[in-house]
């Protein structure tokens, strides 16, 4: 079973489509990232999946189950755009008011849950709006863990957070899939931290799924490459050029692909009297990928 099944989801504003007859599907326990640039349709599809948005047409299945199914609803958790707190009433306050929404058992013993998660034990008391900006994005997902949903829908979360913030919220959301067994749809423009922690990948383009892929085929496919520094990198980038024929400067490196032996590259280098100060070798990254990917449906 899967956790979210689209399929020809359409939703138009003044005649320009937003969601252009989409298809996704995003398995139980996966950590999905939805990517695509501004404007390409990504917050209007999670609007549509919570209800938020009534769709033109289309098929929206949660756990097998029509996304209207009132059964199926309290399975979903969402923090889209913001967490919608007050903000001169505390963290422990904020999430109480959410509680009573919800009609939840135990708000105290709830409370105390959703917080240990997302790392906020001794948050409790401190006012919303005292809170720094990771702080409230992990608020927001506090309120959203709030009854346990077996789905969560994440809009840019990770969004103008420092280098710190980022790593405390790549461990939730793998602790919210690993150790609690909820499935993460969250979409980003951060790319690199994305890369950290999904399993598979959406991508979208002017409202339709261009791509879906799982994170494991990604690598299989993703173009191995060496990354190579000289002393001449003019002289030594025309030398593997003629030889390799694919060759690219890229952050004070010549970045060869499809390399196999890096001995012989060396060695091939040394024979035309280029000296290798630095030699690595690795594959290219989601952002790159990515950005090759539009490349080619621009070109089309």
């Amino acid at each position: 079973m899967n956790a979210i099944e689209i399929r020809n989801l359409s939703k138009s504003f003044r005649g320009m489509y937003a969601v252009d007859h989409l298809n996704m599907t995003v398995p139980v326990g996966a950590i999905y990232g939805f990517i695509g640039e501004n404007g390409s349709g990504k917050s209007t599809t999670e609007k549509l999946i919570c209800g938020h948005l009534v769709p033109d047409e289309g098929e929206i299945k949660l756990f097998g189950r029509d996304y209207t199914d009132a059964g199926v609803r309290v399975r979903v958790g969402a923090l889209i755009e913001n967490a919608g707190c007050f903000p001169g009433s505390s963290v422990y306050q904020n999430l109480r008011m959410q509680t009573i929404n919800l009609g939840l058992e135990n708000p105290d013993e709830e409370i105390r849950r959703v917080l240990e998660i997302v790392r906020m034990e001794d948050s409790a008391n401190i006012k919303f709006k005292s809170c720094s900006l990771g702080m409230k994005q992990r608020i927001g997902i506090a309120m959203a863990l709030l009854g346990d949903p077996a789905l969560l829908i994440l809009d840019e979360p990770i969004n103008g957070l420092d280098t710190d913030g980022m790593r405390i919220m790549r461990e939730i959301l793998v602790d919210i899939t690993q150790k609690y067994g909820c499935t993460v749809l969250i979409s980003s423009h951060i790319l690199g931290e994305l890369e950290k922690i999904a399993t598979h990948y959406g991508i979208i383009r002017q409202g339709k799924m261009i791509m879906e892929i799982s994170a494991e085929e990604m690598d299989s496919r993703a173009q191995v490459f060496v990354s190579v520094k000289t002393k001449d990198m003019k002289g030594a980038g025309d030398a593997l050029l003629a030889k390799y024929g694919n060759v690219k400067t890229e952050d004070g490196y010549l970045r060869v692909y499809d390399v196999n032996d890096t001995e012989e590259l060396v060695a091939y280098l040394y024979e035309k009297g280029h000296v290798v100060s630095e030699l690595k070798k690795n594959k290219i990254g989601l952002e790159e990928y990515y950005i090759e990917l539009m490349s080619k449906k621009e070109a089309e």
